[in-house]
């Protein structure tokens, strides 16, 4: 056995672990869905992998195991942050997998029909997924947006204002649960005039659940760190960022579309807003000669 072909048998080995890996996983996220289409999409999907498998097997003679850490942590990335999310960033790392393929097949034409449908077959699958919550993703936006705006402003102008940070958590998390609810009501009553298959009531609750997070979150730095006023702030800024950050890599991976640009944005908002509010702040204090001291 020549070393070029030893090198190609350990590949087609890679390829066969790959597939029955995701075999066994598109098969478990099959069980864990109670919707029948998603089901049955992700069954077909497992067998064609179960195909591919036992048409490599027949070049290698040998069984291989599948990569079950990778198994079950998709999994449960599926069970936190739902099935598209993790299906769209396991396909993200497809890449390479069908480089090596394109390669692999230049000497073993029979691999042809496998990289074909590795290139086609599943992305049409995984379009035909259906979620909840990616039928409210602009809901958990609208809440997301709107808290991080809102109240990083409101807190940076607060901080400046009052420098108490009991008192400024807590008037964070007065403004911040008014707003919430505010938003909910004026979200439930949008979606109810648009007339379309959302739920009014559904949307609200994803709207105002992700604005009483995000409230949280931000309000935490000063119940955290009463004494150091202004790291509180500091932490809080980070912490608005890393949201940004986390959601618009969540909201990229499921709509396929570029991260950068919508972070840049909405971070560029928020920090925006809380600078200017932070100066409105200080000719507060200044023009009214507001000194609290509790």
């Amino acid at each position: 056995m020549t070393a070029m072909t030893e090198t190609l048998r350990n590949q087609l080995l890679e390829f066969q672990r790959n597939e029955i890996t995701e075999y066994h996983l598109y098969k478990r996220l099959a069980e864990m869905t109670d919707q029948s289409n998603n089901q049955e999409t992700l069954r077909r999907i497992a067998q064609d992998e179960r195909r591919h498998y036992e048409a490599l097997r027949t070049h290698t003679g040998q069984d291989v195991e599948p990569d079950w850490r990778r198994v079950w942590g998709y999994y449960l990335i599926s069970r936190v942050l739902g099935l598209t999310f993790s299906l769209k960033l396991m396909e993200r790392g497809e890449e390479k997998s069908l480089h090596a393929y394109r390669e692999a097949a230049i000497l073993l034409p029979e691999l042809a029909p496998i990289v074909e449908e590795e290139l086609g077959h599943e992305d049409a699958l995984l379009a035909l997924l259906e979620e909840e919550k990616l039928d409210y993703i602009g809901s958990i936006v609208l809440g997301l947006n709107d808290a991080l705006v809102e109240l990083t402003g409101a807190l940076a102008g607060l901080t400046l204002a009052l420098q108490n940070a009991p008192l400024i958590a807590l008037s964070g998390l007065i403004t911040g649960v008014a707003a919430a609810m505010s938003m909910a009501a004026s979200e439930y009553l949008s979606t109810k005039a648009e007339g379309t298959d959302r739920s009014p009531f559904r949307a609200a609750i994803y709207t105002g659940i992700a604005y009483i997070v995000t409230v949280f979150l931000l309000i935490l730095p000063y119940l955290l760190l009463p004494s150091l006023l202004w790291g509180a702030l500091g932490l809080t800024l980070l912490i608005a960022v890393l949201i940004i950050a986390l959601f618009n890599y969540y909201y990229a991976v499921v709509t396929s579309t570029d991260f950068k640009p919508r972070f840049v944005e909405m971070a560029t908002l928020s920090l925006g807003v809380a600078v200017l509010s932070f100066g409105v702040g200080l000719v507060a204090r200044r023009v009214l000669g507001v000194d609290v001291d509790v």
